[in-house]
């Protein structure tokens, strides 16, 4: 038996099975970078739009391609509500926040139902990283769909991701599908930046910290795997209120402990890459 493929569904390891590649690069950046959960609801979303304006606060030139085609969220999380304009070959990026984004529901009713099959997914994550003209940037930040499916695997086998970012909280059920999530990436040879534990713990009004969903799971699966740790983003009520005014915390209040957090990864992530 195989026990790279060990964790992972049959589909998969029969999509990945024993093929070859050819990873094209993102036309008009220099590093691309996937934000991934294993599991829906742990914060992905949230995650990758505080990170690119992290990154752009830092100096960096980005770019965020919202690749969650059957739950696009950069709509409602940047405001946006126009449909991107076309140079007659490509599509144009939105420019908001000084990032450059583009994601299927720019182009689709947000309240219609994205029933496609997996053919019509690739076909649309090429457009998106063929057909959009993303010019000069430093960084595009993906924000993958949860799970290690269709969109997952045409990523990685035919795009050139530099790294990726897992995103979970530290509950078992969601640390169950990380572990499936790390040996997808390892077996397709994508770099992990990194395990965050996200929405770890909050502060109550009496000053304690609590840890609702567990604590340290995410650290322990990262020292399993040989994965760094990147740290913790507490649970705060602030950072789902701006999102859903469409300015991000990072973006509205730079100063907020959150803010500060993304700020410090994004510093890190500068340096590493640039």
């Amino acid at each position: 038996m195989n026990t790279d493929n060990k964790g992972l569904n049959e589909a998969t390891r029969k999509k990945m099975g024993g093929k070859t590649f050819t990873k094209n690069p993102i036309n008009g950046t220099k590093f691309t970078i996937a934000i991934s959960s294993a599991k829906g609801g742990v914060g992905k979303s949230t995650f990758a739009t505080n990170l690119a304006l992290a990154l752009k606060k830092n100096g960096c030139k980005v770019g965020l391609l919202d690749a969650d085609i059957y739950g696009p969220s950069l709509p409602k999380l940047f405001d946006i509500n126009t449909k991107p304009e076309s140079d007659g070959k490509n599509l144009i990026p939105i420019m908001k926040y000084d990032i450059q984004c583009m994601s299927i529901g720019f182009l689709t009713d947000e309240q219609t139902p994205m029933i496609w099959r997996g053919p019509m997914v690739t076909s649309a994550i090429k457009t998106f990283t063929q057909k959009v003209s993303w010019k000069d940037l430093d960084f595009i930040i993906v924000d993958m769909p949860p799970g290690t499916g269709d969109t997952q695997l045409t990523f990685a086998q035919e795009i050139k991701l530099d790294g990726a970012i897992i995103v979970s909280t530290p509950q078992e059920i969601a640390l169950l599908d990380v572990k499936r999530g790390i040996k997808m990436f390892d077996k397709l040879g994508v770099k992990i930046i990194g395990l965050i534990d996200n929405m770890s713990y909050f502060v109550g009004d009496d000053g304690k910290k609590y840890t609702i969903f567990g604590e340290g799971g995410v650290e322990k699966t990262a020292a399993e795997f040989s994965k760094e740790f990147l740290g913790e983003i507490p649970l705060d009520p602030e950072v789902g209120k701006t999102g859903d005014q469409g300015k991000p915390i990072v973006e509205s209040n730079s100063e907020n402990k959150v803010s500060k957090i993304y700020l410090d990864l994004a510093d890190k992530i500068k340096s590493t890459y640039l």
